[in-house]
């Protein structure tokens, strides 16, 4: 019976996540780069 449920099993959530990296980790990086910026001009 266990064997009939390991379909679902083998979809990894790791794998939902890493199909997104391209796109999340450029983002960061802008918003990151932004908020320091913004922070410099605050402060200046």
């Amino acid at each position: 019976m266990s064997a009939h449920n390991d379909s679902h099993a083998s979809q990894d959530p790791v794998e939902g996540v890493v199909k997104h990296i391209p796109v999340v980790i450029p983002v960061a990086g802008a918003v990151l780069i932004f908020l320091l910026a913004f922070i410099a001009i605050f402060m200046a």
